[in-house]
């Protein structure tokens, strides 16, 4: 019981701390591309470190596939990251925050491509649902929100983070048995060395303060919030991480009201609304529609 009640609570430090990574992203006021670089910098110097401790850091730890895959999984990773960071500028932290959630639906997409999963009648429902909570929030911009097309930028800039966050995910379940924490750190490598030379870094940060924010996403939205959460996944149950994720948008919302004035409109709350419940839907296996009774076999027996 114990065990548990410590996997609550560092999933749901895990996820307050993933509702915040939108504040210093936008205060920072940097290309997407810079900000992702330092993160992935100073998330590797953690990881690693996390890697020495946990004695991960054995030769003959990965085979060469597993070490490809790990690193396709990080140029989908990275590529995730830049571009969610980008839509903060054009739409707002919690309208792509909450637009990117429709990610589920992108993974059960690839399943049903190139795994051979079935599309059901059920995941074909929450879908639609989905779908219609994109749409409100696509439509339903403000008066104080940015201009139409950076707004509608923002909101495509949201769904291709979730497009390579389902791809990236879809990658690492090819890597069952290998250390999350090692997985993380090939990953955040291969961000150093894929954004090196868009970095900016003949142009480095000059305050304390940028510095300070750009160690703050390293080490504390990747690398603590990854050990925060890997931790918390062997404690408690697949339905119960499903359901404290769902920290993640809200606390993003509350920030981007609170400190950046940011309101969602009618529509976007609607739609928001709409997402989240559709994500929970796909996450808990709830049912929109009632599968058809099969006849018992006495009944079948009977005459008419």
């Amino acid at each position: 019981m114990k065990v548990k009640t410590s996997g609550v609570w560092q999933m749901t430090l895990a996820m307050m701390i993933s509702g915040t990574v939108g504040w210093p992203v936008v205060i920072l006021g940097l290309p997407a591309t810079t900000v992702v670089f330092w993160r992935c910098a100073f998330g590797a110097l953690a990881m690693l470190v996390a890697c020495a401790l946990l004695r991960l850091l054995k030769k003959g730890r990965l085979t060469r596939r597993q070490a490809a895959i790990a690193v396709l999984g990080g140029i989908a990773l990275v590529l995730n990251w830049t571009l969610l960071f980008a839509a903060y500028s054009y739409a707002s932290i919690a309208v792509a925050t909450v637009t990117y959630h429709v990610q589920p639906f992108m993974l059960v997409g690839l399943g049903v491509l190139f795994f051979g999963e079935k599309l059901t009648a059920n995941k074909i429902a929450w879908l639609l649902l989905a779908f219609g909570g994109m749409l409100l929030i696509i439509t339903g911009k403000h008066d104080g929100a940015a201009s139409g097309s950076h707004y509608f930028t923002g909101v495509m800039l949201a769904l291709g983070a979730a497009f390579m966050y389902a791809v990236a995910a879809a990658i690492v379940k090819q890597l069952k048995g290998v250390p999350p924490h090692l997985i993380v750190l090939i990953q955040l490598t291969v961000g150093v060395v894929l954004l090196a030379p868009f970095a900016g870094l003949d142009a480095l940060p000059s305050t304390a303060n940028a510095w300070l924010l750009l160690a703050t996403l390293g080490l504390v939205h990747t690398g603590l919030m990854s050990s925060l959460l890997y931790s918390a996944i062997q404690k408690i149950p697949t339905s119960l991480v499903g359901a404290l994720s769902f920290i993640y948008p809200l606390v993003a919302i509350i920030v981007d009201w609170a400190v950046f004035s940011h309101r969602l409109s009618l529509m976007q709350l609607l739609g928001a609304a709409a997402i989240l419940l559709a994500a929970a839907g796909m996450n808990f296996g709830w049912r929109l529609m009632r599968a058809k009774k099969k006849p018992c076999l006495a009944d079948e027996r009977q005459t008419p």
